[in-house]
C-alpha cells in the first residue's frame, strides 16, 4: 500500500491484542496503526509518542516509538511489572453516584494506586440527578476533605464541564472508570472523538477490536485507559497499602505493634481512628478489601 505522508509524531490511544489506535499529534481522529516490518519491535501503550506515516487506506505504519517522560508501571499477580501508560501526569477516576450505586471500593483502590505510584489523581462523580439528594455532596465531601479535587458532573445537562475544562486543561490525563458511569458522555460533552472498529488480518490474521476515546485540550489531553481491573493493587504488603491511604499515614507506626496490620490486633491506632470516625469507615472497608482479595489470590 503506498504511503502518503512523511513520518510525522502520533499519540497511541488504545492498544488491543494485535492492533493498535493511533491520533497523529494535530488532529482527534483515529487510525489504526501497526509497526513497520523490520522495524525492531517495541511495547506500545496509551499514551506512547510515535513517528507513523499515513497510508491510501488510512492505516498508519508506525516507524519508531519516541522516549517516554514518563511510564506508568504496576506489579501484576505474577509479581511481574507492567506498563500500564506512558507520558501522562494524572489520571481522573469517574465514578457514577447511582446507576451504578457509587463504587466505593473501587475509587479507594484507584487512589490509592495513585498514591503508591506519586501520580495525582482527580475524581469525577457523575449522574447526581439520578443519586439520593444528599449522597453526591457526603460521597464528594468525604474524598474532599482527604484533599482530592472533587467534581460532581452532570454531562447531558452540561454541570460542572467548565470546572472538567479547567481541571484539566494543561494535563495529560488517564481517564480511569468502569462500564456504564458516564465516560461516553463526558466525552461527547466535551467534543471528544469515540472510535470503536474491527480490525481484521492484522498480526497473525486474527480479528481484534479495539476501542479508543481523546479529547484534546490547549495544553493537554484526555485518553481513555485500558479499563479499571489493570489498576489493581497486587502483591503488596499490608504496610504498603496502608500508605495508599493518605489519612492512615499520621497513624503509622503509632499502634502496640510495628507489624500492625490494622485488622484485628490490639491497640490499634488506625481501627481507633476508624471507631471515633476521624477514618471513615468506607474507606477502612476498602483498605480490608484489598488484603482480603490479596489472600485469595495468594
Amino acid at each position: 500500500m503506498r504511503e502518503t505522508s512523511d513520518s510525522v509524531p502520533a499519540r497511541v490511544i488504545s492498544v488491543g491484542r494485535n492492533a493498535l489506535w493511533v491520533a497523529f499529534e494535530d488532529s482527534e481522529e483515529l487510525h489504526v496503526a501497526s509497526m513497520r516490518k523490520g522495524r525492531e519491535k517495541v511495547a506500545l501503550v496509551v499514551g506512547d509518542l510515535v513517528t507513523g506515516r499515513l497510508l491510501e487506506d488510512g492505516r498508519v505504519l508506525v516507524d519508531a516509538r519516541e522516549p517516554r517522560s514518563f511510564a506508568l508501571e504496576r506489579r501484576t499477580a505474577g509479581g511481574r511489572t507492567k506498563t500500564m501508560a506512558a507520558n501522562i501526569d494524572g489520571i481522573a477516576i469517574v465514578s457514577a453516584l447511582a446507576d451504578p450505586p457509587f463504587h466505593a471500593a473501587m475509587v479507594d483502590e484507584l487512589l490509592a494506586f495513585s498514591e503508591l505510584h506519586e501520580i495525582s489523581a482527580a475524581l469525577f462523580l457523575t449522574k447526581p440527578d439520578l443519586a439520593a439528594d444528599t449522597a453526591p455532596d457526603a460521597i464528594a465531601g468525604l474524598y474532599r476533605s482527604l484533599g482530592y479535587e472533587t467534581l460532581i458532573l452532570n454531562p447531558k445537562a452540561g454541570q460542572g464541564l467548565d470546572e472538567l475544562e479547567r481541571r484539566l486543561n494543561a494535563h495529560k490525563t488517564l481517564l480511569i472508570g468502569q462500564s456504564g458511569v458516564g465516560k461516553s458522555s463526558i466525552f461527547r460533552a466535551l467534543g471528544g472523538r469515540s472510535v470503536v472498529g474491527d480490525v481484521s488480518k492484522i498480526g497473525r490474521g486474527r480479528q481484534t477490536t479495539s476501542a479508543g476515546r481523546l479529547h484534546r485540550f490547549p495544553d493537554g489531553f484526555l485518553i481513555d485507559s485500558p479499563g479499571v481491573s489493570d489498576f489493581e493493587l497486587h502483591g503488596m504488603t499490608p504496610a504498603e497499602v496502608a500508605h495508599g491511604f493518605i489519612e492512615f499515614r499520621p497513624l503509622l507506626g503509632t499502634c502496640r505493634f510495628s507489624d500492625c496490620a490494622h485488622l484485628s490486633e490490639p491497640d490499634c491506632a488506625v481501627r481507633d481512628a476508624v471507631a471515633d470516625g476521624r477514618i471513615a469507615a468506607s474507606r477502612y472497608a476498602s483498605y480490608r478489601a484489598i488484603l482480603e482479595r490479596g489472600r485469595r489470590a495468594g
